[in-house]
């Protein structure tokens, strides 16, 4: 349900638009920093995508650093003022490298992602190239751009993180990784190839290993309430892989802290904080998607969060009686496709998708009980499946406090920022 007073906001207002409860929001914010029993909180940017609500949760004292998506996005967190950066993926972005090389600052701000020597080589290459068009434009007389000039001495150290695999892989020893219940990121996974690829950048020039980065995505991003035979394998399966990887991750950080003196150790997600917090491997969680609370979030028994993002967009046709057309809606989650990919109906109760048409790209056919009240221009609530990719939909998000419209926050998007 979407409270009253939330609603009597948008009377009136054109749509479609995409919509912030801001009571929710700090709730939220609020309810993680519970969940975290203590643990410092890095936001993940990438779940928001709207630099108004990254910078609304750092200033909660909970909350501390960011996880970013690229080097773009960084450097433009950076460059709002926002330090301590970590950026969750491999890049690359050479002309991104670029300017982060160029810059001492960000610099010491920003921590790179990597699961392979490939990705040092990388970046040595860019490097390189920096150097060599400096000494040329030298030989000419000339300055080099900002981007071309080579590092300062006293920042030149690239700071790294090394990603290691948290998947669950049952029988390993007998099935190798043809059972793999997880996402698939990085190729380390045990402490030998961690401690291989820990050796390798404190062996090479210009680098410095900072943290360890653990993802349990499926603890984190899968939902596992229901009592279908599935969700009951679902759960019996997150159990062993708590313990399977409390096991394995002490062993991987131990063995890494003898190579480099690790800053940070990074892992868990929103949907994982209660077994991660608990563990005692990790110095810092993250999240960000639980400050949205978004459509699949519903599926979890272990905490319930406030829904805090929506998308409204308005009865367009009544094509016969008990239906309603609303103007565009198909707004699918990435992932596997399915029907916990579209977006939930938030408001009106009743209301239910086309078994033909689901959720479309200009229009969206709605039925059932909920249709009898609606009439032309009535706002129907929607809430994407996922948090963050609500934002690449829309400009902004108008911010309601009360039953009142206070702010607008500005996406990513509506930026021009693209990730």
């Amino acid at each position: 349900m979407v409270p009253s007073d939330l609603r009597l906001a948008l009377d009136g207002i054109g749509a479609p638009t995409a919509v912030i409860d801001l009571a929710a929001f700090d709730s939220n914010l609020e309810a993680l920093a519970k969940r975290a029993r203590g643990l410092p909180i890095r936001v993940a940017t990438k779940s928001l995508r709207t630099p108004a609500a990254i910078e609304r949760a750092l200033s909660h004292p909970a909350y501390s650093g960011v996880l970013a998506y690229s080097v773009p996005e960084a450097l433009t967190l950076h460059a709002r003022g926002i330090r301590d950066i970590v950026i969750g993926y491999p890049s690359l972005d050479r002309e991104g490298l670029a300017e982060l090389l160029a810059d001492a600052e960000a610099l010491g701000d920003i921590t790179v992602m990597i699961d392979s020597v490939a990705h040092l080589d990388v970046i040595d290459d860019v490097r390189r190239q920096i150097a060599e068009a400096g000494d040329g434009l030298a030989e000419a007389g000339r300055s080099a751009p900002a981007q071309d000039r080579a590092p300062a001495e006293a920042a030149a150290s690239v700071r790294v993180c090394i990603d290691v695999d948290s998947s669950f892989r049952p029988a390993e020893s007998w099935l190798g990784d043809r059972i793999h219940i997880g996402a698939r990121r990085s190729p380390i996974r045990e402490a030998d190839s961690a401690v291989a690829l820990a050796e390798q950048v404190a062996a090479r020039p210009g680098f410095s290993l900072v943290g360890l980065m653990f993802y349990e995505g499926q603890i984190a991003g899968t939902a596992d309430a229901g009592r279908s035979a599935r969700q009951a394998v679902v759960r019996a399966l997150q159990r062993a892989s708590m313990t399977e990887l409390a096991e394995r991750r002490a062993a991987v950080i131990a063995a890494v802290r003898e190579v480099a003196e690790l800053e940070f150790v990074n892992g868990g997600g929103t949907g994982s904080f209660e077994s991660s917090a608990v563990e005692g491997t990790l110095t810092e969680l993250a999240a960000g998607s639980g400050l949205f609370s978004p459509g699949l979030f519903d599926g979890y028994t272990h905490f319930r969060h406030t829904p805090a993002a929506y998308f409204v967009t308005p009865v367009v046709r009544r094509p016969a009686p008990g239906w309603v057309t609303v103007f565009k809606g198909g707004y699918i989650a990435s992932g596997v496709a399915g029907a916990d990919r579209v977006p939930t109906i938030a408001w009106p109760p009743g209301l239910e998708y086309s078994g033909l048409e689901g959720a479309g790209e200009v229009q969206t056919p709605l039925t059932g009980p909920g249709t009898e009240d609606l009439r032309i221009g009535d706002l129907v609530w929607f809430r994407h499946a996922k948090a963050g990719e609500l934002a690449e939909h829309f400009n902004g998000f108008l911010v309601v406090k009360g039953s009142s419209i206070v702010e607008t926050w500005s996406t990513y998007r509506g930026e021009g920022l693209v990730l």
